[in-house]
């Protein structure tokens, strides 16, 4: 029993104060415009400045494992090759088969997974699952972009180019990159940055999950459920299952085994709604799986923190 109160001191707090920014949304201290502004201000700000503060003040031939991120990319590459030609043999409508295929292994790697991962493997966690979220985040991206725009055959309004941009100017991936070339020459980083980023960046998770739970609503559970189902199952049990027996395979081991497993099995992030929206892409469908994923990862959670645990991981 002592090892399942463990893993609920890891998982608990996290769903928490998601819960607490619920609640402060629905009894009024919360509204859209301060939601709206509050992710702006971590998508762009808070969130960058953490990526490029951890990482860069970590070691990075220490904390960098290209077999974590090779077998990590690999298995988002099943996840969408098998969600998208499961889509197109059931004849999903376009917009459904772009959506279902995104929600099925693009994860909240920032927000909720980070958070996890900083419970579980406490800064040397943290750092390199930071580090890997600086290469995962171009692959889902570029595979969220072909899922939406295989099923139109081309047809986006919006372009190609537009979406390009918004993997190569992701405030993400630029901080996460910054700080991984800040590590590998070692550059220094003096005193007063240091301490202004420590306390700056202080705000970036806590603000994160209660920006989800003030963004959650059940009225988003709707249309069809079955497919928003089958996404989310994809998405927080098969997708950290293809990742461990990749990573397995490759040699992973210890910490990087469980980070690349956690990062894996995060639930849809809320960017899928987002681009479905802007994509043609069943938004519905996509909101539904955004939902379903994040109410159903606290059990699954539970369950790949006991087993890793277990292993001794």
């Amino acid at each position: 029993m002592s090892l399942f109160f463990q893993i609920l001191t890891i998982v608990l707090p996290i769903f928490l104060v998601i819960g607490l920014g619920y609640f402060l949304r629905r009894f009024g201290f919360l509204d859209e415009a301060f939601l709206h502004q509050t992710n702006r201000l971590i998508f762009y700000i808070a969130l960058p400045l953490l990526l490029f503060y951890k990482i860069g003040t970590a070691d990075f031939s220490a904390n960098f494992n290209g077999a974590l991120v090779i077998g990590s990319v690999g298995a988002i590459t099943i996840a969408f090759l098998l969600s998208y030609g499961y889509a197109a043999l059931r004849r999903y409508p376009p917009g459904a088969r772009g959506a279902f295929s995104q929600g099925a292994f693009r994860g909240n790697l920032a927000y909720i997974g980070l958070a996890i991962v900083l419970n579980a493997y406490g800064e040397t966690g943290f750092t390199r699952a930071g580090i890997l979220m600086g290469f995962l985040v171009p692959a889902l991206n570029f595979f969220a972009i072909l899922a939406l725009l295989l099923p139109h055959k081309g047809g986006d309004r919006t372009g190609i180019g537009f979406w390009l941009r918004q993997i190569l100017f992701n405030p993400l991936i630029i901080a996460s990159f910054a700080g991984i070339l800040w590590s590998f020459f070692h550059l220094p980083l003096p005193l007063i940055f240091s301490r202004s980023l420590k306390i700056a960046t202080g705000m970036t998770l806590p603000l994160a999950l209660i920006a989800i739970g003030g963004s959650f609503s059940l009225e988003k559970l709707k249309g069809d459920l079955v497919r928003a189902g089958f996404a989310t199952g994809i998405k927080i049990i098969w997708l950290p299952l293809i990742a461990a027996l990749l990573l397995v395979a490759l040699g992973v081991r210890g910490i990087d085994l469980g980070v690349g497993v956690l990062m894996a099995g995060t639930p849809a992030a809320t960017a899928t709604y987002i681009m479905a929206h802007q994509m043609k892409g069943d938004a519905e469908l996509a909101g539904s799986i955004v939902m379903m994923s994040t109410l159903a990862s606290a059990l699954t959670y539970t369950v790949s923190l006991f087993v890793l645990h277990s292993l001794g991981i």
